[in-house]
């Protein structure tokens, strides 16, 4: 660009909201500090970002990719075979998206669909970049590490996991804006939770969330004794019904517990973040950067469900950190994740520590030293 002004941008995701969501917390914050770039967003046809991307107001395109599968049944084969055509028709595609859209620089967050934009971008000489959100790099990146031009990543201890550290920045993973405006005692009052009482916050996501849904049910049973904190619960919009369906079985009726909250989904989940003073959870990588941004201790529980066992991966760096207690999805049940809550919280010290350990962890603006590594990447 020879110092030329940033004009037009490919972001490059898919598959998961995780690897969407940063990739449009990056768009709105570069278009804040120039409105006049234009964005492109590069993903799969079937991917989650067809949805996501559309509705945030972005133009989209789409490359044929897919993953394999290691099984042998023929249903698998067939699907294997087709990514084999989709790595053959991919790159052309990418190809002729350059071409259409003439991009400043190519920036992957993730998914299939980011191996071959930035792989065609680089062979192009167009500047690249890929943001990991995981500590450990996935398949995608670690294909793409020869390609770009910088690999972005949320910790410091990412950097060791890379063939070529001199390529890796780290930046953190952007979280959105709405996670700052407000005090930790303001979120609380909205909430409701102002009482002196700790707030536990839990959600499993939809991986393997009916097992962790079964296992709060015999948390909140033993809750239901004596409340002794706050607690909101989001089961998730397939585990609520059930869930409330187990509370009844145990003689448990909510609404003469009124600090015990199940919700179907959480969509203030900024405020009640903000207000947590325990957080039970999964470890992907957006909620690990929240927990991390906010300074909030956590007790974690990593999905056994995902390529690469990375979420444990992510968790064991936090519990090493000092910032999480983790348990293996084999080792929790809903009276050790009670008993390991109460001991948690009858420890301030401990609890003080946990969250300065977050704290030290996180980076707030994430989104702003990524924009500022892509600009610098370009110039």
């Amino acid at each position: 660009m020879n110092g030329e002004k940033l004009k037009r941008v490919i972001f490059t995701c898919g598959g998961t909201a995780g690897h969407v969501n940063p990739a449009i917390a990056l768009a709105q914050v570069l278009h804040r500090q120039d409105p006049e770039i234009r964005f492109l967003f590069v993903g799969a046809e079937r991917g989650l970002e067809k949805d996501l991307i559309p509705k945030a107001g972005y133009d989209f395109r789409t490359v044929h990719i897919s993953s394999f599968h290691r099984s042998m049944r023929p249903a698998e084969i067939r699907h294997n075979l087709v990514s084999v055509c989709n790595l053959v028709r991919a790159p052309r595609e990418a190809r002729a998206i350059l071409r259409d859209f003439q991009p400043d620089v190519v920036v992957g967050t993730g998914g299939y669909a980011s191996y071959p934009m930035v792989k065609a971008a680089a062979k192009a000489g167009i500047p690249t970049a890929v943001h990991e959100s995981n500590i450990v790099p996935g398949l995608t990146t670690e294909m793409l590490e020869p390609y770009a031009g910088r690999i972005m990543v949320g910790f410091e201890t990412c950097r060791r996991h890379y063939r070529h550290p001199d390529k890796v920045v780290v930046t953190g993973t952007p979280v959105r804006d709405d996670f700052f405006t407000m005090t930790k005692a303001a979120a609380k009052a909205r909430l409701g939770v102002d009482d002196g009482r700790p707030l536990v916050v839990s959600f499993w996501g939809s991986l393997g969330a009916s097992g962790m849904n079964a296992e709060m049910a015999d948390f909140l049973e033993l809750e239901a004794a004596h409340e002794p904190f706050h607690h909101i619960h989001g089961a998730g919009v397939s585990g609520y019904p059930k869930l409330l369906e187990q509370l009844r079985s145990k003689g448990v009726d909510l609404a003469r517990h009124p600090a015990l909250e199940v919700r179907e989904y959480i969509y203030d989940m900024a405020a009640v973040m903000r207000a947590a003073d325990l957080v039970l959870c999964r470890a992907g990588a957006s909620t690990i950067s929240e927990l991390t941004a906010l300074g909030v201790p956590a007790l974690i529980v990593p999905s056994p469900y995902v390529t690469n066992n990375h979420q444990e991966k992510n968790a064991r760096a936090l519990e090493e950190a000092g910032g999480a207690a983790v348990l293996t999805e084999a080792e929790s049940s809903g009276q050790e994740l009670f008993r390991l809550t109460c001991s948690l919280l009858k420890d301030p010290k401990h609890m003080e520590e946990m969250a300065g350990a977050m704290s030290r962890l996180g980076i707030p603006d994430a989104a702003e030293r990524i924009c500022r590594t892509v600009r610098e990447l370009c110039e």
